[in-house]
C-alpha cells in the first residue's frame, strides 16, 4: 500500500520590526528554507511557501492562508526579534486551519525552544537543522506511524512534553540536494531586482563571539566539533551555476557565509575555480584577524568589490573583555590599507548599546571607523540573544529589560540611557565622516575641530532627544526611498553601484 503524500506550508516572516515593517521591496532568500524544501520534495511530498515580506494584520494574513488552500503541516520560521509576531501567526493560523499540524523552527527555536512550548495552538518545535527531521516527521505521519520519537523535535502530547535528542548535524553538505530556489518568487526578491543573487556555501562558524547565536547553536549538536562546514569548491560552483542558469539576468553575487575565508585551504581552491569559471562581481564577509594581503589580492582578481567586516567596538576593553574579539587596532588599520590598495570597498558592522558602554566608549568606535577610512558603516544596537554569554553578562548586571515589539534599546543602563544610544546610532556615520576629515592631516585647525566634535558627541548641552526624533524622520524617508527605488527604478541602484565601485560586469 502506497503511503500518502503530504503537503507542507512554510511560513517565513521576513521583515525588520519598526516603522518600516509594513513596507516591502520583495524580501530576501532563505537558504535554510530552500534546502528543507529540496529534501522534502525529494521525498515525494509537496512544499509551498508563504513569504511575509511585510507585516500583515490578522485579516490580511487569514486571507492569504485561505487563498493558498489546505495543508497537512504548517511550519513557521522564526528569528528572535519576530517571536512576538510568530505567536500571533500561530493563533491566527489555528483559527483558519483547525486540523493542520503546526510547528516552528529557525534561529529562535534553537536558542530558546521552550518558548514555543508555551505558545497555544503550536504542536511542536524543531531544534536544529530542519531538513531530515522534517522529512522524517512527514514520512511517519504519511505512514500513520507514531511520530513522537522523531529526533530534533519537541512535541506537545496532551499535557506531556516529549523532548527528543537533537540529530547530529549534516557534516558533508555535498550530501544535500541543491536548494530549491524556486520555492521563492525568486525574480521578485529584493536582491534579484538589482541583479544580485544571495548565495550561502557554508553553515556555522568556528568562532565563539559572546554576542552571536553561533556560540549557542553549535552546542545543541552531538557532533558540535563539525559545526562549521562548507560545500566542496566544486559543489559550490555547481550551486552558483544553478542560479545563473535559471536566472541569467544575475550580474552580482552576495556571499552570505559567516566568514568567507574561514578555512584557508577551501578558500584557495574555491577562489581559483571562481576566478576561472564565474568571475562575477561579488561581496562577502571576512574577519580582520585572518585576512592577509594575498587574500585581498586574490579576491580582487576574482571580482570582489565590497568586503563586509565586523569591527564591533573601538573600545579595547569592551572588545576583548566582553566581546572576545582580540584583533588590535593596528591589525584593523593594516587590513583597511590593503582593501584601499586593491580598491575594495569596506563596510564595517558596529555594535552600540553594549553592556558597560557609554557615550565616550561609543565615540571610540566612531573614531576607529574614521581611522580605518571605512566606506560604509552600519551601527547596530546590541540585542541580547538567548543563550549567549553577553546576555548572561547583561542579566548578571541587572541591565536586561522586558523586550516588546516597540523596544528599541534592549538593555537599560543608567550610564548609557536610551536616548544616548539612539543618538549615537543615528549620527554614527555623520560623525565618522567628519572625524575622517580631521584625521587626514594633523593641522591645528583640524585638531580643534575634532575637540569640538568630541564635545558635541559627549557633552551635556547636545539636544539628543530632539536629534533622535529628527534622525528617525530621516531614517524613515531614506528607507521608503530605498524601497521605492528597488520596486520601481532598480536600474538606478545598479548604475550607482557600478559607478561607485567601477564595476565591469560580465555580459
Amino acid at each position: 500500500m502506497c503511503k500518502a503524500k503530504l503537503h507542507l506550508l512554510l511560513v517565513y516572516p521576513d521583515f525588520i520590526t519598526g516603522p518600516a515593517a509594513k513596507i516591502s521591496s520583495g524580501g530576501y532568500y532563505s537558504e535554510g528554507l530552500a534546502s528543507i524544501a529540496a529534501v522534502v520534495k525529494a521525498g515525494g511530498h509537496k512544499v509551498s511557501l508563504l513569504h511575509l515580506d511585510r507585516e500583515l494584520d490578522e485579516q490580511e494574513y487569514k486571507a492569504e492562508l485561505e487563498r493558498l488552500g489546505d495543508f497537512d503541516l504548517i511550519g513557521f520560521s522564526c528569528r528572535t526579534t519576530l517571536f512576538h509576531y510568530v505567536k500571533k501567526l500561530v493563533a491566527w493560523t489555528r483559527e483558519v486551519k483547525k486540523n493542520a499540524f503546526l510547528f516552528a523552527g529557525g534561529y529562535h527555536a534553537i536558542l530558546a525552544p521552550d518558548d514555543f512550548l508555551t505558545v497555544a495552538g503550536l504542536d511542536a518545535v524543531c531544534v536544529g537543522e530542519g531538513e531530515y527531521p522534517t522529512l522524517e516527521l512527514l514520512e511517519k505521519m504519511a505512514a500513520g506511524e507514531n511520530y513522537y520519537r522523531t529526533k530534533s523535535f519537541y512535541f506537545k502530547k496532551g499535557r506531556e512534553i516529549v523532548k527528543n535528542p537533537v540529530r547530529p548535524l549534516i557534516e558533508d553538505l555535498d550530501e544535500l540536494p541543491l536548494p530549491d530556489i524556486n520555492l521563492f518568487d525568486y525574480k521578485n526578491l529584493s536582491s534579484t531586482k538589482t541583479d544580485t543573487a544571495l548565495i550561502m556555501l557554508s553553515r556555522g562558524c568556528i568562532y565563539a563571539c559572546t554576542y552571536c547565536g553561533n556560540s549557542q547553536f553549535r552546542n545543541i549538536y552531538p557532533n558540535k566539533a563539525k559545526y562549521a562546514r562548507f560545500r566542496s569548491p566544486e559543489k559550490s560552483i555547481q550551486l552558483i551555476r544553478q542560479v545563473l542558469t535559471e536566472y541569467p539576468t544575475i550580474r552580482f553575487i552576495s556571499f552570505r557565509d559567516a566568514i568567507f575565508n574561514m578555512f584557508p585551504d577551501w578558500f584557495d581552491e574555491f577562489i581559483t575555480l571562481y576566478t576561472k569559471e564565474i568571475k562575477l562581481p561579488f561581496t562577502c564577509n571576512l574577519r580582520f584577524d585572518i585576512v592577509t594581503e594575498d587574500t585581498v589580492r586574490r579576491m580582487k582578481e576574482a571580482g570582489c568589490y565590497t568586503i563586509d567586516i565586523g569591527l564591533e567596538s573601538g573600545n579595547r576593553e569592551i572588545r576583548e573583555k566582553y566581546l572576545h574579539r582580540f584583533t588590535s587596532e593596528e591589525q584593523m588599520i593594516k587590513c583597511s590599507q590593503w582593501f584601499q590598495k586593491y580598491k575594495i570597498t569596506v563596510l564595517t558592522y558596529n555594535i552600540l548599546g553594549l553592556p558597560y558602554e557609554d557615550l565616550h566608549k561609543a565615540l571610540e568606535t566612531v573614531k576607529l571607523n574614521a581611522r580605518l577610512k571605512g566606506d560604509k558603516m552600519i551601527p547596530n544596537i546590541f540585542y541580547p540573544y538567548p543563550g549567549t554569554k553577553l546576555r548572561e553578562i547583561a542579566v548578571e548586571a541587572g541591565f536586561l529589560r522586558e523586550i516588546t515589539p516597540k523596544t528599541r534599546v534592549y538593555i537599560r543602563q543608567p550610564h548609557f540611557p536610551d536616548h544616548h544610544v539612539l543618538f549615537a546610532v543615528s549620527y554614527f556615520v555623520l560623525f565618522a565622516r567628519l572625524y575622517r576629515w580631521c584625521f587626514v592631516k594633523e593641522t591645528k585647525f583640524r585638531k580643534i575641530f575634532a575637540r569640538v566634535l568630541d564635545y558635541i558627541f559627549t557633552g551635556p548641552l547636545t539636544p539628543r532627544r530632539t536629534l533622535v526624533f529628527l534622525g528617525s524622520l530621516k531614517e524613515g524617508i531614506v528607507t521608503r526611498l530605498k524601497h521605492a527605488l528597488i520596486n520601481h527604478l532598480p536600474g538606478v541602484l545598479i548604475y550607482l553601484r557600478k559607478k561607485r565601485h567601477r564595476i565591469e560586469t560580465v555580459s
